[in-house]
């Protein structure tokens, strides 16, 4: 679990609920002033109907599972990708039937597997390449479509937010006519109406706008590690010495990893 962002969603939601009651002079009854079914449709339903009118179906479906890339680590580890590739480069020297045997058994990214297969299928240099990097650049559109599709959430909600206090603001100015007593009900019809404009910044600044900020850097580590691993893969068709794999694959690698998992190198 990726601590850094379960720890930001609860401090930002423990942070706005502790103002609110300091608010209220400790009342937590009074909280229930913020809870409205009718305004919480609005601002979710808008939002989820507008981005839809931009976005195939499957893909708003596909915002909830996002959730779990946002919380989780990720998915790649740079010094145990360097690992695997440097075991694969001292194998494949020894024969593309020694390959074969190692793809069988290895525990190893798929990404990895599939090429090594590649290369223990003969395939030249220029195929090889192309098709690493294809698969990247498909993936990497992929899922920056997917932080992009986010941050429509996060555009949307404030806006659907505004929609709903208007809503309420009309209604409320409609009933101005009936004397002292509908002006008495003026201000707690205000904080009705405002509570639209809350739901809808508060899940545009603490839900959607980092989550796809976090969506964006995930991408970001992935193309980083689908890197070192298409450099790997080039470097083990050529049959390179391991030592040589080693020395041009823990460059991408930040110095104190390479310290840990590599001492020998210093």
């Amino acid at each position: 679990m990726d601590i850094a962002s379960i720890f930001g969603i609860i401090l930002g939601i423990v942070l706005v609920v502790g103002a609110m009651v300091q608010q209220a002079g400790g009342a937590f009854g009074d909280l229930a002033a913020f809870i409205s079914p009718a305004s919480l449709m609005i601002v979710l339903g808008g939002t989820i109907a507008a981005t839809a009118i931009g976005f195939r179906v499957n893909e708003i479906l596909r915002v909830f599972t996002l959730v779990r890339f946002v919380i989780s680590k990720p998915r790649h580890s740079l010094p145990e990708i360097c690992k695997d590739l440097i075991a694969a480069a001292e194998i494949y020297r020894k024969g593309p039937a020694e390959l074969e045997k190692h793809i069988e058994t290895a525990q190893v990214n798929p990404f990895i597997k599939d090429g090594l297969t590649f290369i223990a299928g003969s395939i030249s240099l220029e195929d090889l390449k192309s098709i690493l990097i294809q698969r990247e650049n498909f993936r990497y559109n992929r899922e920056l479509h997917e932080s992009d599709l986010m941050k429509t959430l996060g555009a949307f909600s404030p806006a659907f937010g505004m929609i709903g206090t208007l809503i309420g603001l009309i209604f409320m100015l409609n009933n101005m006519g009936g004397g002292a007593e509908a002006m008495a009900s003026i201000g707690p019809s205000m904080g009705v109406a405002l509570i639209t404009t809350f739901y809808g910044s508060l899940f545009s600044s603490l839900i959607f706008n980092p989550f796809s900020e976090k969506l964006k850097l995930r991408n970001k580590e992935q193309a980083q590690a689908h890197q070192l691993m298409i450099s790997g893969l080039l470097l083990i068709w050529a049959k390179k010495h391991q030592l040589d794999v080693k020395d041009q694959l823990t460059a991408y690698i930040a110095p104190g990893d390479r310290n840990t998992f590599f001492p020998e190198d210093e």
